[in-house]
């Protein structure tokens, strides 16, 4: 399929983002295809957060535009899901699991409308999908890191967005919560979903995702991950903080890819 024919779900023009005078993100060109689950990846300080919140207007931008299939993001909010990076949240604020996630439809009742039944029963559903049902009625302060994740994830599930933006979901979760968002995110592209995830770990991205961004402040590259994940792209993004390894798996060369940002903290 020729990338003239490739219906795009958000479309970044000339995005330029300065902090401080800083640029943050510089005349950066991005596409996100319909029904893809893309990585956006690149080092710390890369731009990946500024840029999903630029997508969300939470960040203005110095230049450039954004459209939501076509349109400007503020006629199409409501088919957008946000799932922000986990420590940025007031995990201490007083409120249940199934309250935090009711929060997701907020955009679809209106703040001064009351939860009808049939909200419950949706948020309920996205608890179970993500195996959160039987905490519904605890303080999400009482909650293990991974279960925090999936809260968060069930809110944006009861949006039913057509496009979903998670900033680090992977971050800080053990491997069955892991698994657990890889197999959401799956079914969410099977069902026609848009998914851009900013992510960190080098060595899934094969795995997990069929597109890819990297960025480093400019664009490096946007495409299906077979077509552009490729130790060129990396070494253009990470420079000299990255080393690739040849391993064989008995049907040629595999690369394998190791990254000196282990600790991965992006302040912005």
């Amino acid at each position: 399929m020729s990338n003239n024919t490739i219906e795009l779900a958000v479309k970044v023009e000339d995005l330029t983002v300065a902090y401080r005078d800083k640029p943050v993100l510089w005349d950066v060109d991005a596409e996100i295809p319909k029904g893809v689950l893309m990585a956006i990846v690149g080092p710390n300080g890369a731009g990946k957060t500024t840029l999903i919140k630029s997508i969300l207007g939470l960040v203005k931008p110095v230049a450039g535009d954004v459209r939501i299939f076509g349109n400007p993001y503020e006629k199409f909010r409501k088919r957008v899901a946000y799932v922000p990076q986990r420590r940025t949240v007031d995990w201490d604020f007083p409120t249940s699991v199934l309250d935090l996630v009711l929060m997701g439809r907020y955009g679809a009742l209106g703040w001064f409308k009351r939860v009808r039944q049939a909200d419950r029963r949706l948020a309920e559903e996205a608890l179970e999908k993500v195996g959160m049902l039987e905490y519904k009625n605890r303080q999400i302060s009482e909650l293990s890191g991974g279960q925090q994740q999936r809260a968060f994830l069930a809110r944006a599930l009861v949006q039913e967005a057509e496009i979903y933006l998670m900033d680090e979901p992977f971050q800080g979760v053990d491997a069955t919560t892991e698994r657990a968002i890889v197999d959401l995110l799956r079914s969410l592209r099977a069902a026609g979903k848009t998914v851009a995830v900013v992510h960190h770990d080098l060595q899934t991205v094969g795995d997990y995702f069929d597109w890819v961004f990297l960025l480093n402040v400019r664009r490096i590259a946007c495409g299906p991950v077979s077509e552009v994940f490729n130790e060129t792209n990396l070494r253009k993004a990470y420079g000299g903080r990255i080393a690739f390894m040849s391993a064989g798996n008995g049907n040629g060369d595999r690369l394998a890819i190791t990254s000196e940002e282990t600790n991965y903290n992006e302040p912005i």
